[in-house]
């Protein structure tokens, strides 16, 4: 048993209210936890009770990667959140551990490998091709989100999913109601089970179980007695909501560039420079609001020298670890050559996006598409009047108005 000491000491609990937070900008309540030391206590907005609060790089690493704790727990606790909804679908393997989560990771494993992501890159340049061929004959202005950042990414997940074309806009808005809580938890709980009733669907109807899509690859696993019907929708569920993630992502990169000319015109000038490029506005930009998906302890557990007790919910800020001046000097501000840039953008431990090298090649086609095929682009409006996601776990901009030359 442990004394009373630095280790058992408790830093006092902060309230986090998730400020609506325009353009790039830092979460202010954020940067302050991360001043206060590598470990505090923290309650938002939803849920009960506080969660303890990892910033330090190491530190989220070291939580993210320890099997003492757990994501399976969380269903069980209503542990503090930012989103008023809490709704998993069944066996989703976000709230599973290992071996669980090894298993059901392992069923879609093929699609999300280097060479099968590198199959979807012509098809994906061919969607791609259409809709900027689109844009540049209908001329300025247009909204980039409407029209490229939104419809791309949405297009490609489906694709490798296995959604047809007809059906992708009501996925879409499923996704949307998903991941916002500006409509309320009822209309939340209502798409995702009505995205889950028709991923279900697919997977039962005949005709996709021989092809190398993801609900192809979950047909197969159900036949062969990998995963049950009810763990296969979970996993597809994941995969459709998580592939929207870019649109969010590369809008916040765009309204960097597009208020950065300097930057812009870097990586314009010396093609070269991009991939280290994207690795950079991968680390910088805000990917979320407030935190992702806690964990429980399941034992007493020290970091960073504070004590963890068994059922206590953690939290990791990936956020503030790709802003930790011991690993990335001169941490806030933009550097695009930046070597070594070993950002925990896409996570970190069994919980690492499986989509991450699907995310970097459509960001690398959107963002080069921007530079190469639109000359002198431009807001058509004042930065100051762009208008930003609210109520949203992504955040984003709601909409880019761009002209060009």
């Amino acid at each position: 048993m442990l004394k009373d000491g630095p280790a058992t000491a408790r830093p006092p609990i902060t309230h986090w209210p998730i400020p609506a937070l325009d353009g790039v900008d830092f979460d202010p309540v954020l940067a302050d936890l991360m001043q206060a030391g590598p470990v505090t206590r923290i309650k938002l907005p939803n849920g009960s009770g506080w969660a303890w609060l990892v910033c330090r790089y190491e530190d989220v690493r070291m939580v993210a990667n320890d099997p003492r704790f757990s994501r399976k727990l969380v269903v069980d606790h209503d542990v503090t959140r930012l989103a008023p909804h809490f709704i998993p679908a069944p066996g989703a393997a976000g709230f599973e551990d290992p071996p669980d989560h090894t298993r059901l990771r392992r069923t879609v494993a093929a699609a999300f490998t280097t060479n099968g992501v590198e199959r979807l890159r012509a098809r994906a340049m061919e969607m791609l091709d259409a809709l900027v061929v689109g844009i540049l004959r209908d001329g300025p202005p247009v909204d980039l989100t409407e029209r490229l950042l939104a419809p791309f990414p949405l297009a490609v997940v489906c694709e490798l999913m296995g959604v047809p074309e007809e059906d992708r806009p009501m996925v879409h808005e499923w996704t949307t109601l998903i991941l916002s809580s500006a409509m309320g938890a009822e209309r939340s709980e209502h798409a995702k089970n009505d995205m889950c009733a028709y991923l279900g669907g697919r997977m039962r109807e005949g005709g996709v179980a021989g092809s190398d899509s993801i609900i192809g690859l979950l047909v197969k696993a159900i036949e062969a007695g990998e995963v049950t019907e009810e763990e296969a929708t979970g996993v597809a569920l994941l995969i459709q909501i998580g592939g929207e993630a870019v649109t969010n992502n590369v809008g916040n990169m765009v309204y960097i560039l597009l208020t950065r000319p300097d930057l812009m015109e870097q990586m314009r000038s010396t093609p070269g420079l991009r991939p280290s490029a994207l690795n950079e506005l991968l680390r910088y930009i805000p990917h979320r609001n407030a935190v992702g998906l806690s964990r429980v302890a399941t034992e007493d557990v020290i970091v960073a020298g504070q004590l963890i007790r068994a059922g206590e919910a953690i939290y990791v800020s990936y956020l503030a670890a790709n802003r930790d001046a011991d690993v990335f000097p001169d941490p806030h501000e933009l550097h695009l050559d930046r070597s070594p840039n070993p950002h925990v953008s896409f996570g970190y431990g069994p919980h690492y996006c499986p989509g991450s090298m699907l995310a970097r090649l459509e960001s690398e086609l959107l963002v080069d598409a921007l530079l190469d095929r639109f000359e002198d682009l431009r807001f058509s409006v004042p930065a100051s009047e762009l208008k930003w996601r609210r109520g949203a776990l992504i955040r984003g901009p709601v909409g880019l108005p761009v002209a060009w030359s």
